[in-house]
Protein backbone atom coordinates (compact mmCIF):
# COMPACT_ATOMS: atom_id res chain seq x y z
CA UNK A 1 0.00 0.00 0.00
CA UNK A 2 0.93 3.66 -0.35
CA UNK A 3 -0.52 6.68 1.43
CA UNK A 4 -0.34 10.19 -0.05
CA UNK A 5 -1.23 13.23 2.07
CA UNK A 6 -2.31 16.23 0.01
CA UNK A 7 -2.13 19.61 1.70
CA UNK A 8 -3.20 22.68 -0.21
CA UNK A 9 -3.68 26.43 -0.15
CA UNK A 10 -1.67 27.21 2.96
CA UNK A 11 -1.30 30.93 2.06
CA UNK A 12 1.63 31.50 4.44
CA UNK A 13 2.22 35.21 5.16
CA UNK A 14 5.45 36.87 6.35
CA UNK A 15 6.24 36.16 10.03
CA UNK A 16 3.76 37.86 12.34
CA UNK A 17 1.27 38.78 9.59
CA UNK A 18 -2.32 37.53 9.41
CA UNK A 19 -4.12 36.82 6.14
CA UNK A 20 -6.90 39.42 5.66
CA UNK A 21 -5.72 40.73 9.07
CA UNK A 22 -7.56 37.89 10.80
CA UNK A 23 -6.50 34.40 9.64
CA UNK A 24 -3.38 32.91 11.24
CA UNK A 25 -2.28 30.79 8.28
CA UNK A 26 1.04 30.04 10.02
CA UNK A 27 -0.76 28.57 13.03
CA UNK A 28 -3.07 26.62 10.74
CA UNK A 29 -0.10 25.08 8.89
CA UNK A 30 1.67 24.23 12.15
CA UNK A 31 -1.43 22.29 13.19
CA UNK A 32 -1.65 20.62 9.77
CA UNK A 33 1.97 19.46 9.98
CA UNK A 34 1.40 18.12 13.51
CA UNK A 35 -1.72 16.34 12.23
CA UNK A 36 0.21 14.67 9.39
CA UNK A 37 2.93 13.56 11.82
CA UNK A 38 0.33 12.06 14.16
CA UNK A 39 -1.38 10.01 11.44
CA UNK A 40 -1.09 6.25 11.87
CA UNK A 41 -0.14 4.85 9.44
CA UNK A 42 2.04 7.77 8.40
CA UNK A 43 1.82 9.03 4.81
CA UNK A 44 4.65 7.95 2.51
CA UNK A 45 4.73 11.36 0.82
CA UNK A 46 3.12 14.78 1.13
CA UNK A 47 1.97 16.71 -1.93
CA UNK A 48 1.54 20.47 -1.45
CA UNK A 49 -0.72 21.61 -4.29
CA UNK A 50 -0.07 25.33 -4.58
CA UNK A 51 -0.82 28.66 -2.96
CA UNK A 52 1.90 27.58 -0.58
CA UNK A 53 2.40 31.23 0.38
CA UNK A 54 0.23 34.28 -0.15
CA UNK A 55 2.50 36.78 -1.89
CA UNK A 56 5.34 34.81 -3.50
CA UNK A 57 7.87 36.56 -1.20
CA UNK A 58 11.23 35.10 -0.09
CA UNK A 59 10.41 35.68 3.60
CA UNK A 60 7.15 33.75 3.17
CA UNK A 61 9.00 30.79 1.61
CA UNK A 62 11.60 30.90 4.39
CA UNK A 63 8.79 30.58 6.93
CA UNK A 64 7.09 27.86 4.86
CA UNK A 65 10.35 25.92 4.84
CA UNK A 66 10.59 26.12 8.64
CA UNK A 67 6.95 25.04 9.05
CA UNK A 68 7.36 22.00 6.77
CA UNK A 69 10.75 20.99 8.23
CA UNK A 70 9.36 18.60 10.91
CA UNK A 71 7.81 16.32 8.26
CA UNK A 72 9.95 13.16 8.02
CA UNK A 73 8.59 12.02 4.65
CA UNK A 74 9.35 13.56 1.22
CA UNK A 75 7.34 16.71 0.48
CA UNK A 76 6.69 17.64 -3.16
CA UNK A 77 5.80 21.25 -3.95
CA UNK A 78 4.02 22.85 -6.90
CA UNK A 79 3.09 26.50 -7.41
CA UNK A 80 -0.35 28.07 -7.34
CA UNK A 81 -1.41 31.50 -8.53
CA UNK A 82 -0.12 33.13 -5.31
CA UNK A 83 3.34 31.59 -5.72
CA UNK A 84 6.50 32.74 -7.51
CA UNK A 85 8.65 30.13 -9.26
CA UNK A 86 12.10 31.63 -8.66
CA UNK A 87 11.53 32.50 -4.99
CA UNK A 88 10.14 29.00 -4.44
CA UNK A 89 13.15 27.36 -6.11
CA UNK A 90 15.62 29.49 -4.16
CA UNK A 91 13.99 28.64 -0.80
CA UNK A 92 14.12 24.86 -1.45
CA UNK A 93 17.49 24.19 -3.16
CA UNK A 94 17.60 20.72 -1.59
CA UNK A 95 14.32 19.78 -3.34
CA UNK A 96 16.29 18.42 -6.27
CA UNK A 97 13.17 17.24 -8.13
CA UNK A 98 12.41 20.93 -8.90
CA UNK A 99 13.75 21.90 -12.34
CA UNK A 100 16.49 24.54 -12.16
CA UNK A 101 14.67 26.82 -14.59
CA UNK A 102 11.42 27.09 -16.50
CA UNK A 103 8.18 25.46 -15.41
CA UNK A 104 8.06 23.53 -12.13
CA UNK A 105 6.95 20.22 -13.64
CA UNK A 106 8.46 16.86 -12.72
CA UNK A 107 7.77 13.14 -12.34
CA UNK A 108 8.39 11.03 -9.21
CA UNK A 109 9.20 7.52 -10.35
CA UNK A 110 10.21 5.52 -7.25
CA UNK A 111 6.78 4.96 -5.69
CA UNK A 112 4.00 2.40 -6.32
CA UNK A 113 1.99 5.18 -8.02
CA UNK A 114 3.86 7.43 -10.44
CA UNK A 115 3.36 11.09 -9.52
CA UNK A 116 3.44 13.78 -12.21
CA UNK A 117 3.43 17.45 -11.20
CA UNK A 118 1.99 20.15 -13.45
CA UNK A 119 2.67 23.89 -13.18
CA UNK A 120 -0.47 25.92 -13.98
CA UNK A 121 0.83 29.30 -12.77
CA UNK A 122 0.22 32.43 -14.86
CA UNK A 123 2.23 35.17 -13.07
CA UNK A 124 -0.02 37.98 -11.87
CA UNK A 125 -3.27 36.17 -12.72
CA UNK A 126 -5.79 34.20 -10.67
CA UNK A 127 -6.59 31.67 -13.39
CA UNK A 128 -4.37 28.84 -14.57
CA UNK A 129 -2.96 27.75 -17.90
CA UNK A 130 -1.19 24.80 -19.49
CA UNK A 131 0.52 25.95 -22.68
CA UNK A 132 1.65 23.58 -25.43
CA UNK A 133 5.15 23.37 -23.94
CA UNK A 134 3.80 22.15 -20.60
CA UNK A 135 1.32 19.77 -22.26
CA UNK A 136 3.92 18.40 -24.70
CA UNK A 137 6.07 17.59 -21.66
CA UNK A 138 3.13 15.81 -19.98
CA UNK A 139 2.32 13.84 -23.13
CA UNK A 140 5.94 12.67 -23.35
CA UNK A 141 5.99 11.62 -19.67
CA UNK A 142 2.70 9.70 -19.92
CA UNK A 143 4.02 7.93 -23.02
CA UNK A 144 7.07 6.65 -21.13
CA UNK A 145 5.20 4.25 -18.85
CA UNK A 146 1.77 2.72 -18.37
CA UNK A 147 2.21 2.40 -14.59
CA UNK A 148 -0.65 3.76 -12.43
CA UNK A 149 -0.20 7.52 -12.39
CA UNK A 150 -1.61 10.47 -10.46
CA UNK A 151 -1.35 14.01 -11.78
CA UNK A 152 -1.26 16.89 -9.33
CA UNK A 153 -1.81 20.54 -10.19
CA UNK A 154 -3.14 23.69 -8.53
CA UNK A 155 -5.96 24.89 -10.79
CA UNK A 156 -8.78 22.41 -11.44
CA UNK A 157 -9.49 21.79 -15.14
CA UNK A 158 -13.24 21.45 -14.46
CA UNK A 159 -16.13 23.59 -13.21
CA UNK A 160 -17.34 22.87 -9.67
CA UNK A 161 -20.45 25.06 -9.46
CA UNK A 162 -18.86 27.78 -7.30
CA UNK A 163 -18.95 30.60 -9.86
CA UNK A 164 -16.14 32.73 -8.46
CA UNK A 165 -13.70 29.82 -8.80
CA UNK A 166 -15.10 28.52 -12.07
CA UNK A 167 -14.14 31.86 -13.60
CA UNK A 168 -10.51 31.34 -12.58
CA UNK A 169 -9.94 27.64 -13.00
CA UNK A 170 -7.55 26.19 -15.62
CA UNK A 171 -8.78 28.60 -18.31
CA UNK A 172 -6.21 27.68 -20.98
CA UNK A 173 -5.21 24.19 -22.11
CA UNK A 174 -7.99 22.30 -20.35
CA UNK A 175 -9.43 20.70 -23.49
CA UNK A 176 -6.08 19.39 -24.67
CA UNK A 177 -5.27 18.19 -21.14
CA UNK A 178 -8.56 16.26 -21.09
CA UNK A 179 -7.75 14.68 -24.46
CA UNK A 180 -4.29 13.62 -23.22
CA UNK A 181 -5.69 12.12 -20.00
CA UNK A 182 -8.43 10.28 -21.92
CA UNK A 183 -5.86 8.82 -24.30
CA UNK A 184 -3.72 7.48 -21.43
CA UNK A 185 -5.94 5.17 -19.45
CA UNK A 186 -3.45 4.76 -16.60
CA UNK A 187 -4.12 8.20 -15.05
CA UNK A 188 -5.83 7.16 -11.81
CA UNK A 189 -6.48 10.63 -10.41
CA UNK A 190 -6.04 14.33 -11.06
CA UNK A 191 -5.41 16.02 -7.69
CA UNK A 192 -6.04 19.78 -7.50
CA UNK A 193 -6.23 22.65 -5.04
CA UNK A 194 -7.28 26.29 -5.46
CA UNK A 195 -10.96 26.04 -4.43
CA UNK A 196 -10.41 25.44 -0.69
CA UNK A 197 -13.08 22.70 -0.56
CA UNK A 198 -13.23 18.88 -0.86
CA UNK A 199 -14.74 18.27 -4.33
CA UNK A 200 -14.82 15.21 -6.63
CA UNK A 201 -15.92 14.76 -10.22
CA UNK A 202 -15.65 12.25 -13.04
CA UNK A 203 -13.50 14.08 -15.62
CA UNK A 204 -11.84 12.97 -18.87
CA UNK A 205 -12.53 9.32 -18.06
CA UNK A 206 -10.89 9.43 -14.63
CA UNK A 207 -11.48 10.89 -11.18
CA UNK A 208 -10.50 14.47 -10.45
CA UNK A 209 -10.54 15.87 -6.93
CA UNK A 210 -9.85 19.05 -5.01
CA UNK A 211 -8.45 19.04 -1.48
CA UNK A 212 -9.64 21.38 1.26
CA UNK A 213 -7.31 24.10 2.53
CA UNK A 214 -5.20 23.66 5.64
CA UNK A 215 -6.51 27.12 6.61
CA UNK A 216 -9.77 28.83 5.57
CA UNK A 217 -12.37 27.24 3.28
CA UNK A 218 -14.30 28.80 0.41
CA UNK A 219 -18.01 29.32 1.03
CA UNK A 220 -20.16 26.53 -0.41
CA UNK A 221 -22.49 28.86 -2.31
CA UNK A 222 -23.90 27.29 -5.48
CA UNK A 223 -25.97 30.29 -6.58
CA UNK A 224 -25.07 31.83 -9.92
CA UNK A 225 -22.77 34.86 -9.57
CA UNK A 226 -22.40 34.27 -5.82
CA UNK A 227 -19.82 36.62 -4.29
CA UNK A 228 -16.33 35.36 -3.53
CA UNK A 229 -16.23 34.66 0.20
CA UNK A 230 -14.62 32.41 2.80
CA UNK A 231 -15.72 30.34 5.78
CA UNK A 232 -13.80 29.31 8.87
CA UNK A 233 -15.00 25.74 8.56
CA UNK A 234 -12.67 23.02 9.87
CA UNK A 235 -9.39 22.85 7.94
CA UNK A 236 -8.50 19.55 6.32
CA UNK A 237 -6.33 17.56 3.98
CA UNK A 238 -6.85 14.73 1.52
CA UNK A 239 -5.47 11.24 2.10
CA UNK A 240 -5.12 9.18 -1.06
CA UNK A 241 -4.69 5.46 -0.29
CA UNK A 242 -3.32 3.18 -3.00
CA UNK A 243 -3.57 -0.61 -2.96
CA UNK A 244 -3.19 -2.68 -6.13
CA UNK A 245 -6.36 -4.60 -5.22
CA UNK A 246 -8.52 -1.45 -4.95
CA UNK A 247 -6.76 1.34 -6.83
CA UNK A 248 -6.67 4.85 -5.43
CA UNK A 249 -9.23 5.83 -2.77
CA UNK A 250 -9.47 9.32 -1.28
CA UNK A 251 -10.41 10.25 2.28
CA UNK A 252 -10.73 13.70 3.84
CA UNK A 253 -9.05 14.10 7.23
CA UNK A 254 -10.23 17.07 9.28
CA UNK A 255 -7.53 18.85 11.24
CA UNK A 256 -8.38 19.38 14.89
CA UNK A 257 -9.19 17.54 18.09
CA UNK A 258 -12.46 15.62 18.10
CA UNK A 259 -13.98 13.10 20.54
CA UNK A 260 -13.29 9.46 19.78
CA UNK A 261 -12.55 6.90 18.59
CA UNK A 262 -15.17 4.98 20.52
CA UNK A 263 -16.44 1.49 19.67
CA UNK A 264 -19.95 1.68 18.23
CA UNK A 265 -21.25 -0.87 20.71
CA UNK A 266 -20.62 1.53 23.62
CA UNK A 267 -22.95 4.05 22.01
CA UNK A 268 -26.05 1.84 22.09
Amino acid sequence: PMLIAQISDMHVKPPGELLYKRIDTTGFLERAVAHVMALDPKPDVVLATGDLVDGGKPEEYALLRRLLAPLPMPVYLIPGNHDARDAMREAFPDHTYLPKNGFLQYAIEDLPVRLIALDTLVPGKGHGALCDERLDWLEARLGESDRPTALFMHHPPFDCGIDAFDGMKLNEGGERLAAIVRRHGHVERVMCGHVHRPIQVLWAGTMASIAPSTAHQATLDLHEKAPHSLMLEPPGLALHLWKPSMGLVTHISYIGTYKGPEPFRTLQ
